[in-house]
């Protein structure tokens, strides 16, 4: 009854706002959104990929053991092929359709195969896609064209569906089994978690990688050098609950951006998308080089990270008198600004992982690093901050796991350069131009 009615609601909030906010709205979306408010600026690809964001945000709509990130590179993949379709301007992803009319609806082809994908992967949420697929075709004129971008689009997202099947997503979690030397990763205060998640993500066939540990980086810092001294240190203070070291901003940066980071990025991405005002087919394609290099992203982490195993550091702090440095020093009751540690290892951070592949993304896409926009919080309501750049963003998402005491530097440093092979990786070798690849403004 309770998925019901929050089902209901959320139908309720599509055909009242279609095109003005998402189910999830941030602040930001809804200042956007008061700008683009007519049938005629509606973007399908931006307004679907607020949908999904809805979705996941719905407590018990995502499977614990399915990440979210598999969803969006399913659904935006198949967008973009289905759009590429009658466009014709790029290398298809995965399926590359024949004979399609190039007078074709391109939204229709969008909303389409975003219903068809979703429909499938999230079925108790019928009701709801269906009324936004109504909504979604309701300002496209009747006819052919019509009709063939919805054909286009279902019989894409049917192909990506079948391709994806047996990914491995749907395979139960390895079990695990904490280590006790140091080092080791151990259940973390005070959340205590009896399993860590994603143990089999690694194990999923990557979306554009030729495999998980392509890009594994090298191993974490000795426990006795100097690097670890420091990082520890640095951690120690700045992260700790009500921290004296840390600045009023800096304990704020790490409360800001502790949620689900690619729902972040997603929406950092509308907000370029329709600041610049991009065509249906240069959105869907924008969309997918971000979401294939995040489901990526995070397989190629969760690789790195359950092969090192290191410890978060809480318990880091807490067991210090064990680590045979002498230059880190135990706190038995330390606990980290945000209360909660992500119940996975800690070498590398995800943060850094998908802030930097997003902001690679970005960058490549629109041929620059400068624009202004603000980013709303996912966990402090009403709460947004503002960037002049994407780099800004990201440089900021990834240090505030330092001070939110879930994060060492190097977990970041190392997160950040695997962030960066993966999206320069995916740019390079998917979704290119059809007569070679140029990431200009000219040729997006």
């Amino acid at each position: 009854m309770a998925k019901y009615l929050i089902t209901l609601m959320l139908v309720c909030a599509s055909l009242s706002v279609y095109g003005s906010s998402s189910y999830g709205a941030s602040l930001g979306d809804e200042r956007q959104d008061s700008q683009n408010s007519s049938p005629e600026s509606v973007n399908a690809v931006v307004q679907w990929n607020k949908t999904l964001l809805g979705i996941v945000r719905t407590p018990g709509a995502q499977s614990a053991t399915v990440h979210p990130t598999r969803s969006f590179a399913v659904m935006h993949a198949a967008i973009y092929d289905a759009v590429n379709a009658i466009d014709r301007t790029h290398k298809p992803y995965l399926v590359g359709l024949t004979a399609v009319s190039h007078f074709a609806s391109e939204d229709a082809a969008a909303a389409s195969a975003a219903h068809e994908v979703l429909v499938a992967l999230y079925p108790s949420f019928q009701t709801l896609l269906d009324a936004q697929l109504q909504q979604s075709l309701a300002s496209i004129q009747d006819g052919q064209n019509k009709a063939d971008g919805i054909a286009i689009g279902k019989a894409v997202a049917d192909q990506i569906l079948a391709l994806r099947s047996n990914d491995g997503s749907n395979a139960p979690p390895v079990p695990f089994v904490f280590g006790n030397a140091p080092g080791d990763y151990q259940s973390t205060p005070p959340n205590f978690p009896k399993q860590p998640q994603f143990t089999h993500w690694s194990h999923v066939t990557p979306f554009a990688l030729e495999r998980a540990n392509q890009f594994r980086p090298g191993p974490p810092p000795a426990l006795a050098s100097d690097t670890y001294s420091d990082v520890f240190n640095e951690l120690k203070s700045l992260g700790i609950a009500n921290s004296t070291s840390a600045t009023p901003d800096q304990a704020l940066t790490g409360r800001f951006w502790n949620g689900a980071i690619q729902n972040y990025w997603n929406e950092i991405t509308q907000t370029a998308t329709l600041g610049h005002d991009l065509t249906t087919a240069q959105s869907a394609r924008v969309f997918a080089l971000l979401n294939l290099t995040f489901a990526d992203g995070v397989i190629a982490f969760y690789d790195a990270k359950y092969t090192y195993n290191f410890w978060r550091p809480v318990t880091a702090i807490r067991e210090a008198a064990t680590d045979g440095n002498p230059e880190t020093l135990p706190d038995p009751n330390w606990l980290p600004e945000v209360g909660n540690t992500t119940p996975d290892p800690a070498y590398p951070g995800a943060h850094a992982v998908i802030s930097a592949a997003g902001a690679s993304v970005l960058i490549s896409f629109f041929g620059q690093d400068h624009f202004d926009f603000a980013v709303t919080s996912e966990v402090l309501a009403g709460v947004d901050r503002s960037f002049k750049s994407f780099s800004a963003a990201d440089r900021e998402a990834t240090l505030s796991r330092i001070f939110a005491g879930v994060h060492f530097r190097s977990d970041l440093t190392a997160g950040q350069t695997l962030g960066r092979k993966v999206a320069d990786f995916v740019l390079d070798n998917f979704l290119t131009p059809v007569h070679g690849r140029n990431d200009s403004d000219n040729d997006r």
